[in-house]
């Protein structure tokens, strides 16, 4: 019987969607040419259109988010595929109360884009092309060993890689921790959401509406060619019967809603439906293995929180990995993956507890529960410093990250 000859790679992401492709993107860029890492990515997807985390979705990046891209030298690809939030629209159905936060009020000229999940891995993938990246597609992990000194992974096809540093960013039910038998947290919130690109009468004009209804909280996010992105979060009972409805039965059901601020709702592209779970791994590194992304910990949407808190996991990875690169330390030893994870531990909490904060007022009939937010609202549009906190948050500056910079080609 042959012997199986491992592969040597300086790292293994297990996962090219949003979060491990960034992550390749990124290191390639902050290390540059003279400091490059042999990095493996392994991937379930045949191609692009197949993968699940490039779907019709759509994401929404906060200003923060922008920042980073911009650190990773991705923002100008970005930038021409995503659709700028001018302004945002934060409603109660059956109450008076609302609130605006706009980009003048916070120095910004945007508050955040809006990016098709499509588009973006076409974006990223084409950029992971160089000598130092080698995909291994469609393929999966079946097993892995730890060493003090290394990872090794075995895949479907009895491949095996080795690296100092195995990243997981391979979403919710991330195999990596199956296989680490990583404990989840998780919280069911008896909620689906309805995902669909709708048309409407009126221009959007680049605003955002999170308007929170009986049924639970619906938004509407600006997209490209006069289309929006809703996600229509609601308790479980009322998915089934809203997903059968035809269209036109659909579009009645989400006017009465929303409402006529984006005047009436003409055609809407196919439905999905998603079951809501948080789910938060118990720890986010191990022995030479780290957690980022959706790996690391999956959110509600209600606070549109999920890919930018990924993106932040990215970054601040990146950031260790590239000054243990310049100590000419090893990238997977413990004193990296510990300063990894105590510099994401505050953000990480409480983005958390933000999100599931929101979930429990803005998910709650119960006519104190109203009362309280629909005063809340009112008090935030008639005094900008209440609302700073939620900006802040929307906007990505809740967390300090240190920038990231190109290692100086020595």
């Amino acid at each position: 019987m042959e012997s199986v000859v491992t592969q040597q790679f300086d790292i293994i992401i297990n996962g090219g969607g949003m979060a491990g492709a960034t992550l390749a993107c990124g290191l390639n860029h902050i290390l540059g040419p003279n400091h490059s890492l042999n990095i493996a990515i392994i991937e379930a997807s045949t191609d692009d259109s197949t993968h699940p985390g490039f779907d019709a979705r759509v994401i929404a990046l906060s200003y923060g988010s922008r920042q980073i891209l911009e650190q990773l030298n991705l923002w100008s690809g970005f930038r021409d595929i995503s659709t700028p939030i001018s302004n945002i629209s934060v409603t109660d159905r059956g109450h008076f109360a609302q609130t605006t936060i706009k980009p003048h009020d916070y120095q910004v000229a945007d508050l955040g884009y809006v990016v098709e999940l499509v588009d973006s891995g076409r974006l990223l993938h084409q950029k992971l092309t160089s000598d130092n990246v080698t995909w291994f597609r469609p393929n999966s992990v079946v097993a892995l060993e730890q060493t003090d000194e290394q990872v090794t992974v075995t895949l479907a096809d009895s491949q095996q890689l080795s690296a100092k540093l195995l990243v997981a960013a391979d979403g919710g039910f991330s195999k990596v921790g199956q296989l680490l038998n990583i404990t989840k947290q998780q919280t069911e919130f008896n909620q689906s959401a309805i995902i669909a690109n709708i048309t409407t009468s009126k221009a959007h004009q680049g605003w955002a509406y999170e308007r929170f209804t009986e049924q639970g909280p619906l938004a509407l996010l600006p997209m490209s060619q006069g289309r929006s992105s809703l996600v229509w979060s609601m308790h479980s009972e009322h998915i089934d019967r809203l997903m059968a409805l035809p269209d036109a039965e659909f579009l009645a059901q989400l006017q009465q809603a929303f409402g006529y601020r984006l005047g009436t709702f003409e055609q809407t592209g196919k439905r999905v439906s998603y079951p809501l779970i948080q789910s938060l791994a118990t720890q986010t590194t191990h022995h030479r293995c780290v957690f980022i992304g959706n790996a690391a910990q999956a959110l509600h949407p209600i606070a549109g929180q999920g890919f930018n808190l990924g993106l932040r996991d990215v970054a601040g990875l990146i950031s260790q990995i590239a000054q243990a690169v310049i100590k000419q330390q090893d990238i997977g030893q413990f004193s990296v993956l510990d300063a990894y994870q105590k510099q994401r531990s505050d953000d990480r909490n409480q983005t958390v507890l933000a999100t599931s904060g929101l979930v429990s007022i803005f998910s709650n009939d119960y006519w104190a529960m109203a009362m309280g937010r629909n005063i809340g609202l009112q008090l935030s549009s008639c005094f900008n410093s209440l609302k700073q906190p939620v900006a802040h948050q929307m906007l990505g500056w809740s967390h300090d990250l240190s920038p990231l910079r190109p290692i100086a080609n020595n």
